[in-house]
């Protein structure tokens, strides 16, 4: 097993293509092409944590925070950032980190915030624009069904819960076979018509590269036709944040003792409660302030995240209650998801779960 076989799988969950702009994931020590002796899984990768997979024989850690996210002219170890990488790389451990991208797509963070809860129909706050694409491919009539199974198996045609979607129209191609050729149909320096099906199929962008190489590889033409663009449509699948609704309502004071006992909290901050039952419920993993606005467009009954500022809980104005639960918190089960992601595809290998609890947060109960 190389480190790069791991890599490609949760990759294949949560594309980087999907990360934040300001964000670091992927392999941040280490190599890819590094025999694995075992995974350890984190939500942070801190120097305890580091060295807990040397103790533990794991020589990947598999965090969900990026332990650096910007750019170090010194590495000295004057900070916890500087002592963890320093002591993963003095003992060839590598960090590879699933972050935003794990956030944004729907079975992800928040997905197992929503499956917590238990909440039903659910559905993105704030879905990606610019995350689809659609191909135009030009396929002779006898080959379509060939050439449009090839396309849905690489990941085309998914739109919400409906798989294979395209559309298709007849029409008649032309073209001429030059010297050294070997033409699927007609003859080399005659002009040649052809019976054609246009395919177009919606796809998500970092399907591209695999989804072309299905193409080609199913289409009976020497030269392939097709064209690729991209949509401005929003990825419904793909985006901040979760809103679903709970299967019965609840009023708030039950629904905030549930939220504690789901999650081991010993505290949550919240704004004022409105003697209203609840049933939609939003929820951002991690600091989720900005998902605020669209929380309350969306009219969900209760918002959780974690990181609010003081001003920030004055915004709720009386419409809806907010919760913060806090950010280790929020993320917790992070761990659990990228450990049943994993084991699911290597049940046989060496996959942990950290013992360190890595929250820099704590609370005086007296």
């Amino acid at each position: 097993m190389l480190i790069k076989n791991i890599i490609e799988h949760l990759e294949d969950i949560a594309p980087p293509s999907y990360q934040e702009t300001y964000d670091n994931t992927g392999l941040i020590t280490g190599a890819d092409d590094w025999l694995c002796s075992g995974v350890l899984i984190s939500l942070d990768a801190t120097e305890a944590v580091v060295r807990e997979a040397i103790h533990k024989n794991c020589n990947l850690v598999v965090a969900h925070h990026p332990i650096l996210f910007s750019s170090l002219k010194k590495l000295n170890g004057k900070n916890y950032i500087e002592q963890a990488l320093i002591t993963a790389i003095k003992n060839d451990i590598a960090i590879y980190a699933i972050h935003t991208n794990l956030d944004n797509v729907k079975a992800g963070v928040n997905g197992r915030i929503a499956d917590l809860l238990g909440l039903q129909h659910r559905f993105i706050m704030q879905p990606k624009a610019g995350a689809l694409k659609k191909i135009y491919a030009f396929i002779p009539v006898t080959h379509a069904e060939q050439v449009s199974n090839a396309i849905f198996i690489a990941g085309g045609g998914q739109i919400g819960n409906y798989s294979e979607c395209s559309f298709s129209v007849e029409g008649v191609g032309s073209f001429k076979a030059g010297a050294g050729t070997h033409p699927f149909a007609g003859k080399e320096g005659q002009r040649h018509y052809e019976k054609e099906l246009r395919l177009e199929v919606v796809f998500p962008a970092h399907l591209e590269k695999k989804l072309i190489e299905a193409l080609i590889k199913a289409h009976p033409y020497e030269e392939v036709a097709f064209d690729v663009i991209e949509l401005a449509n929003e990825y419904q699948g793909l985006g901040a944040g979760l809103i679903g609704e709970l299967e019965q309502p609840m009023n708030e004071p039950a629904f905030l003792q549930l939220l504690k006992d789901r999650f081991r909290l010993q505290v949550i901050r919240h704004t004022p409660l409105l003697s209203k039952q609840v049933k939609r419920i939003a929820v951002c993993g991690g600091s989720g302030s900005l998902l605020l606005s669209r929380a309350l467009a969306l009219q969900a009954d209760v918002f959780i995240t974690a990181d609010l500022r003081y001003h920030t809980f004055f915004d709720a104005n009386g419409r809806m209650v907010i919760a913060d639960i806090g950010h280790y918190e929020s993320e917790q089960f992070t761990i659990d998801l990228i450990h049943e992601v994993l084991n699911a595809k290597f049940p046989t290998f060496a996959l942990l779960k950290t013992e360190c609890n890595t929250n820099p947060v704590n609370y005086f109960l007296g």
